[in-house]
């Protein structure tokens, strides 16, 4: 019997926690109703959760004062532990510890050139982990999950099936080499999974079912939200578009002649010759503005393909370039307008190059929340 009574609590105190996550706060009376259990049976739950760190009590506004002695209220105490969100990328690094709510506490960033070799970059990994910890203030220890986000095709083991952008990544079991580097359970995720799920957690499509992410900078990758879930595909290769004749879109060679033609002299890349070209277009260089304008419509001409028969409520243009905003929205929404049965509203993300980081974060938290708010069987 007291292993049933024992059992019993943990289910109470697992749905009261969660209740009271879930609301800004609430009193016992809500809480007991919420929960459906007695309200001596809440408020001894809810003793316990404040005593374990897990909740905290409301302070009184000086109205309430005036008022009577008001009910007690309570809220869920979001920094009672942490997760931390990574993202591992051609260029770098960034890692970032997030509350149990998603609020940022640090943000760690590390430039490594692209090839860069495997060991190196796991190494700066773990490095920029415990950096970022440390500026928290909290131990590596101590943290409940980390979400990492990568480029390539990963299995639901967290193992890199295969990569074309970072030397040394093909076969790499990604969450076992960072598990056996931190003392905190590793999860990992496709990075372009992760950014159209930051996208529908804090970006653009909040409140959306079916969404496709552009991804645009030194590479163009593709996410997809269908039924509000971010989709893997049968091989877990959904988002790697793969190598491109040329390393690249054809949509680039548009901001690409460009460059070259502006200024014979400079190397530059896809990325950098698409962010010189929209600089100068915002400056008022026509010739630049047609150059964007042709490279929008090059992306988008590849996007129909995929948003035809998807039908999304929504394309999302994020990545580096996104901040380009209308100048890249325009065009690929009037394409789309044109050659859609049913076009979707384009628009441009407000996460920019932090979306990668922001879906670890989430993958982390949705880790964490089975670990320590699911009931015990």
């Amino acid at each position: 019997m007291s292993g049933d009574a024992s059992l019993l609590r943990r289910l109470n105190s697992a749905a009261i926690l969660r209740i009271m996550r879930a609301s800004e706060d609430a009193t016992l009376t809500e809480l007991a109703r919420a929960a459906r259990v007695s309200r001596p049976t809440a408020e001894g739950v809810v003793e316990d959760l404040l005593a374990e760190g897990w909740a905290e009590e409301c302070a009184e506004e000086q109205g309430d004062r005036q008022r009577g002695r008001p009910a007690r209220r309570f809220r869920f105490r979001a920094s009672a532990a942490h997760v931390v969100g990574v993202s591992i990328g051609h260029s770098g690094v960034r890692a970032t510890v997030s509350d149990l709510n998603g609020g940022l506490v640090s943000v760690r960033r590390r430039q490594l050139a692209p090839d860069t070799p495997a060991p190196d970059r796991l190494a700066a990994t773990v490095e920029l982990v415990w950096l970022a910890a440390a500026d928290a203030e909290i131990a590596v220890a101590d943290l409940v999950t980390v979400g990492v986000g990568t480029t390539g095709v990963v299995d639901g083991e967290g193992r890199v099936v295969k990569s074309i952008a970072l030397p040394g990544w093909t076969g790499l079991h990604l969450q076992a080499e960072l598990g056996a580097r931190l003392p905190v359970p590793v999860v990992v995720e496709n990075d372009m999974r992760l950014a159209v799920l930051a996208e529908h957690w804090r970006g653009a499509a909040q409140g959306r079912s079916n969404v496709v992410y552009l991804f645009t900078g030194n590479r163009i990758g593709m996410g997809l939200l269908i039924g509000g879930v971010p989709y893997r595909g049968s091989h877990a290769a959904s988002g790697e578009i793969g190598r491109q004749p040329n390393d690249n879109w054809v949509a680039f060679r548009h901001v690409m002649d460009y460059a070259m033609a502006a200024e014979p002299g400079e190397l530059r890349s896809s990325r950098q010759s698409a962010e010189f070209a929209i600089a100068r277009a915002r400056d008022g260089d026509e010739r630049a503005g047609q150059a964007v304008r042709d490279f929008a419509r090059g992306l988008a001409a590849g996007l129909i393909p995929v948003v035809n028969p998807l039908d999304p409520e929504m394309v999302v243009v994020g990545g580096s370039l996104s901040s380009a905003g209308d100048l890249l929205v325009d065009p690929i929404q009037e394409l789309l307008d044109e050659y859609c049965l049913y076009p979707p509203k384009v628009t441009a993300s407000g996460l920019g190059s932090e979306c990668i980081m922001l879906g670890a974060v989430r993958l982390a938290l949705n880790h964490a929340d089975r670990l320590l708010f699911t009931p015990p069987a």
